[in-house]
């Protein structure tokens, strides 16, 4: 939704220009009598009558009692938020582990989801006509060709979809082709073509373990910036870019991170050691947190708060994928050489 700024509750320019209109007419008025003529209200302002006695300040009148403070607001249905997290959560984990075709239907049904939000609002908000149906299309293809045939799949069908995107565009006029073929590359890379890394973690021996090491160390460190930020945060991080992000969140990041992926890399990782978790975990939070700024750009300069509104609590699709999608080549990667491709 549109960003609103902030108004004041006094109505603005308009309360402030009426305030100041009434403090300079006369000090007091005889409520009960009729409205003198001006010259007339004008003499009397500067002429006290003797007879009437200056009013007194009240000295024991009830004073306002101070507002009482406010406690820190989450900012979110946490109810909601959890709830749907936990379903999806559900989904994901059953997908992944029973059967690995399922998971990859999963990614890209996530993808052509993102794909839409991004689309809708570049149009409603830039007027900004990425062509839908060759992103989706290419997309999903993106995903099952780097499952199935590895990197060298992914980046052909990115080159591919980027053709499409440029073709499909042809058949309408050519005011804004430009802008709309470079924003449809964009969206190709930014959605299937970084999801596509998942899928290329997925065709490991241990596949399975991890992706679901990749899900859990983003989890942990969204919560841990989450939780520490809420409850320390003092020093923000990027202001002008999302204010609500404080270098202390970026710290619980990093530590909840780290902690959790030494776990991961020696129980779940064959091969693995804590050390190799510690510096995954590192580096997610910093993935993570650079993918969460990145989008939050992206919506800074749409001038929305979410990208859609599918996941109660949570916003759109795009709004869960916002830091996964940068960390999934940067888990791969690590993944690959710490313990091989599997």
């Amino acid at each position: 939704m549109p960003i609103v700024p902030d108004v004041a509750a006094s109505g603005g320019h308009q309360d402030d220009d009426r305030g100041a209109a009434q403090s300079s007419g006369p000090l007091f008025r005889d409520e009960t009598a009729p409205a003198a003529r001006p010259a007339r209200a004008a003499h009397a302002a500067h002429s006290p009558n003797p007879a009437q006695k200056p009013q007194e300040p009240m000295t024991g009148a009830p004073q306002p009692a101070p507002a009482a403070p406010q406690k820190k607001s989450a900012g979110r249905d946490l109810g909601a938020a959890i709830g749907v997290g936990v379903g999806l959560g559900a989904v994901i984990v059953a997908s992944l582990f029973i059967k690995k075709a399922a998971f990859v239907g999963v990614i890209a049904v996530a993808v052509v989801v993102g794909l839409w939000e991004l689309t809708s609002r570049l149009q409603e908000r830039k007027a900004i006509k990425a062509p839908l149906v060759p992103l989706a299309v290419g997309g999903a293809a993106m995903v099952v060709a780097g499952y199935v045939r590895g990197p060298e799949g992914a980046w052909v069908a990115m080159a591919l979809t980027a053709l499409a995107v440029l073709v499909w565009r042809m058949t309408e006029p050519p005011e804004g082709y430009l802008k709309d073929v470079t924003a449809g590359v964009f969206a190709a890379f930014y959605v299937p073509f970084l999801a596509t890394f998942v899928a290329l973690m997925l065709t490991a021996d241990d596949g399975p373990w991890r992706v679901f090491v990749f899900l859990l160390l983003t989890v942990v460190s969204d919560t841990g910036a989450y939780a520490v930020g809420w409850r320390f945060g003092k020093h923000k991080l990027a202001p002008r870019i999302s204010p609500g992000k404080t270098r202390e969140g970026l710290l619980g990041a990093a530590a909840f991170a780290m902690a959790a992926g030494a776990l991961c890399m020696h129980f779940l990782i064959d091969d693995g050691t804590w050390w190799q978790g510690v510096l995954l975990g590192l580096a997610v939070a910093a993935s993570a947190t650079l993918g969460d700024l990145g989008e939050s750009m992206i919506k800074r300069d749409l001038g929305i708060k979410d990208m859609g509104t599918l996941l109660p609590g949570h916003g759109g699709i795009m709004d869960r994928l916002d830091s996964l999608l940068p960390t999934a080549p940067v888990v791969w990667l690590l993944l690959v050489t710490f313990v091989g491709s599997g």
